[in-house]
């Protein structure tokens, strides 16, 4: 599949965990998915703990780095939708409607996306969690494992687009 006919795409706005990034390229090469990191990133691409978690399957990746928010999108295909993945103020995951050429924005492990990106994006979604923290963070989780919020997405995302 060329890249530019990808009907759903993953990108990570500057991770700052080497694991995540690792189990999120794992994800990606089972779903046959490319994945872009955004710099600056936490660690180096070359970081053993993401070789580690990314285990063998590097080479089935289709990666791609970009120094900033601007140099990604100027670089992806039309159309797409760059649709951000939040834990707050977002469509739920369930209803969201996705349409060919999406990609899903995850951000950082700590703060998530900043507003700014936010307000570039098409889209928020949000994973539901019934056992979700209040707004001052008490009484529930406040928010899932980056990696496992981006395998639910695309996990979903791509049952709702027939990939799988």
């Amino acid at each position: 599949m060329s890249l530019s006919s990808c009907p759903l795409r993953i990108a990570l706005f500057e991770p700052q965990i080497p694991p995540n990034t690792g189990n999120i390229a794992r994800t990606c090469a089972a779903f046959n998915l490319p994945l872009a990191l955004i710099e600056p990133l936490g660690f180096s691409i070359d970081d053993k703990h993401l070789k580690r978690a990314g285990l063998d399957y590097w080479p089935h990746v289709n990666l791609s780095v970009h120094s900033d928010f601007k140099d990604f999108q100027g670089r992806l295909p039309q159309p797409s939708r760059v649709i951000g993945c939040s834990r707050r103020g977002g469509e739920p995951l369930q209803t969201f409607r996705f349409q060919t050429g999406d990609v899903l924005l995850f951000g950082r492990e700590d703060t998530g996306l900043p507003e700014p990106i936010r307000e570039e994006c098409e889209k928020i979604l949000t994973i539901p969690m019934p056992r979700s923290a209040g707004s001052d963070g008490q009484g529930g989780v406040r928010s899932l494992n980056l990696s496992v919020a981006c395998a639910i997405t695309c996990f979903q995302a791509g049952m709702k687009l027939e990939l799988w």
